[in-house]
């Protein structure tokens, strides 16, 4: 995520933006238990992994939204 974007300016904003900070890690942490669970290292029933995949997904519409709320403010 924010592969595209300055990393200067992501860690910027992470250090702004405790709230920010908190989601993005949460987001790192989900993404890695999803793709562990996905090939085969973190054993997990089917409605977990959907349910993680939701939460993840969520939380990267937050993040992608602060992101562009803050871009739209520093223009």
């Amino acid at each position: 995520m924010f592969e595209n974007q300055q990393r200067d300016d992501v860690e910027a904003l992470m250090k702004a933006d405790a709230e920010f900070r908190r989601l993005y890690q949460h987001h790192r942490e989900l993404d890695s238990k999803v793709h562990d669970a996905e090939i085969g290292v973190l054993p997990l029933d089917d409605i977990t992994l959907a349910s993680m995949k939701k939460e993840k997904l969520h939380a990267k519409t937050r993040l992608e939204r602060m992101w562009e709320g803050r871009r739209q403010l520093s223009s």
